[in-house]
């Protein structure tokens, strides 16, 4: 008979079978002086304004640097960001490590025991979702400006839940908007979508915490022979000057057709035609989700993608409404 012990796989499910997501951020973290959905500093960079946030998602905790939103995920992706490994292997054989699991090994002095009873652990109490507050103000000329040059007034603009912003608050702390930029706030049932139109890619739907299945315009779709789905909020609104039955979702992902979304969708409109972005990355979503739930696809002609334009609101503004209308009718549309 062959004795020994039997060796564990060195797994994040094995390493959260001994200690928790939070044990794991509160060992890394350079700086101690921070709580769970609150705004704190970011290790990853010199940070003046506190724009990094542990909080948590579903059951675990995930982070975010919102100065740079590519720089998110799990503890495990944290500790992988922080020390530059070159894998998450290396970022579970670390911590595995550093608190004496014994995993890899098979053998531990146990002293993460004594690592992770020097603090108390987080209560139920502070596991919630991101919480936005924003304080709105009057519109000002250079934000109407901008709605207008997308055939938006300040009726329009009332009637989509769409406010100009004095303050947004993350989680009770102030999150930082510069005075110099256009930021929006879009409100739907009590969640809020920040848009900063001009910011970099990265930062320009942050903060959110709107549901991913929510959807703009449901009831503009009751009982129609075509439903036209966008992709965002802007492209929804400008589409709606041209053809009544309109609707949105949040973005060009699979995970904002529910079932429950897809469903309402066929029961209210003979034909549902997807409308992304005419890029790459929008002709493969519209691809892949069109396949999947039977839907026809119609996105701006890629003839306009050499003047930067691939979104309807963008073919609006510089072409103006009546090139998407002769367009639509030709595509017998509308």
């Amino acid at each position: 008979m062959i004795k020994g012990v039997k060796r564990e796989r060195l797994t994040a499910e094995a390493i959260l079978n001994k200690i928790s997501d939070y044990d794991i951020f509160y060992f890394y973290m350079p700086h101690k002086n921070w709580k769970i959905n609150t705004v704190t500093n970011s290790p990853f960079r010199k940070d003046s304004n506190p724009s990094f946030l542990i909080g948590y998602k579903s059951k675990h905790l995930t982070f975010i640097d919102f100065g740079n939103s590519s720089i998110k995920g799990n503890c495990f992706d944290f500790v992988k960001m922080l020390y530059r490994l070159p894998s998450f292997d290396d970022a579970l054989r670390m911590i595995d490590r550093d608190f004496d699991l014994g995993i890899m090994n098979a053998s531990s002095t146990k002293n993460y025991e004594r690592i992770i009873s020097d603090y108390a652990q987080p209560t139920a109490t502070s596991k919630r979702e991101y919480f936005i507050q924003v304080k709105t103000r009057k519109f000002t000329n250079e934000e109407l400006a901008y709605w207008n040059g997308y055939y938006q007034d300040i009726d329009d603009l009332r009637a989509n839940n769409v406010y100009s912003l004095d303050t947004v608050y993350l989680n009770k702390q102030k999150f930082p908007l510069k005075d110099t930029e256009l930021r929006f706030g879009y409100l739907y049932e009590g969640h809020w979508k920040i848009y900063r139109p001009f910011a970099d890619k990265r930062e320009k739907w942050m903060p959110n915490n709107v549901p991913i299945t929510m959807m703009d315009g449901l009831n503009d779709v009751k009982d129609c022979e075509v439903a036209f789905i966008n992709k965002s909020k802007k492209d929804y609104m400008v589409m709606k000057k041209i053809y009544p039955c309109c609707c949105a979702v949040q973005n060009e992902g699979m995970g904002c057709f529910s079932e429950e979304n897809v469903a309402y969708l066929k029961e209210n409109s003979e034909r549902q035609i997807l409308s992304f972005d005419s890029d790459e990355t929008g002709v493969k979503n519209s691809q892949q989700i069109t396949d999947k739930f039977g839907f026809e696809y119609c996105n701006v002609p890629r003839i306009y993608l050499g003047e930067g334009i691939k979104d309807w609101a963008d073919l609006a503004r510089v072409h103006g409404l009546k090139t998407i209308e002769k367009y639509l009718t030709k595509k017998e549309i509308i």
